[in-house]
């Protein structure tokens, strides 16, 4: 296994305040949201939240109780409580409500070397009130089968060296089978464990991208995945790489208390 500096690059944000993740450079799509998505409003995904850090809007993350955010291990590296949630917000950086954290926790079997297990929870100081624009997501009891349509939102990167939405995204891409995903990364070094799903075109185009570290990939009101890492962003032959939920269900049930 090679090291992931430039091979495997995680989809955190840059931001000088926050601890130094790693950013997932995207080529070149003037014409790309997310990369390939549309704006939408929050109350088409009401359990899509961004962790903060610093007062920053650093990743995604997604609702799973009054009390409970679920986001990527990469996401929280930092100072427990540096770190929040804004929810029921469509716009990058303001409006909806700001929760401070108690804490955070990551999969200790995380590594920042495979991305593999790359889950964490964010505990919240106070309980987060329920409305149209805020709901908690349900989590994912098996892996979605190959082919099947799946939804990322986030705040990520527009296209190339290009700004953060400022507006919520969604795109739908479906779902890979594990081994055509693992033939891909193979030739760069990369595994593809049972800790992972991916999501695609096979002409590239549709994908998460940086900033959208730690956000939710749903079918319906289920989540199936939490952005994680992948080859650049939305490129024919290299499918974005999320956390698999229904495999680290356990951990998350445990952790929270949410089932």
């Amino acid at each position: 296994m090679i090291k992931p500096t430039l091979a495997l690059c995680l989809l955190a944000a840059v931001c000088s305040a926050a601890p130094s993740w790693k950013s997932r450079r995207v080529r070149d799509d003037p014409a790309g949201r997310i990369v390939g998505g549309e704006a939408v409003d929050i109350t088409q995904y009401p359990w899509t939240v961004a962790v903060v850090y610093s007062g920053a809007d650093v990743c995604g993350g997604s609702i799973l109780s009054v009390r409970w955010v679920l986001t990527a291990a990469h996401c929280l590296t930092g100072s427990s409580t540096s770190y929040g949630a804004r929810v029921g917000s469509s716009t990058r950086g303001t409006g909806g409500s700001v929760f401070d954290a108690y804490t955070v926790i990551f999969h200790s079997s995380y590594s920042e070397d495979t991305a593999d297990y790359d889950i964490g929870v964010v505990d919240i100081l106070a309980e987060i009130p329920f409305n149209d624009r805020i709901q908690p997501v349900s989590l994912a009891t098996s892996e979605p089968a190959a082919g099947t349509l799946v939804t990322a939102t986030g705040w990520g990167a527009l296209w190339y060296d290009g700004p953060a939405a400022e507006h919520l995204q969604a795109v739908t891409t479906s779902i890979v089978d594990r081994a055509s995903c693992a033939a891909s990364y193979t030739n760069l070094g990369l595994d593809i464990t049972e800790r992972m799903i991916c999501a695609g075109d096979p002409e590239g185009g549709r994908d998460a991208c940086s900033g959208d570290s730690g956000g939710p990939l749903v079918e319906g009101s289920t989540q199936y995945g939490v952005v994680s890492w992948g080859h650049e962003c939305a490129l024919a032959d290299y499918p974005g790489v999320y956390a698999n939920v229904a495999a680290l269900r356990s951990w998350i049930s445990e952790t929270t208390g949410v089932w």
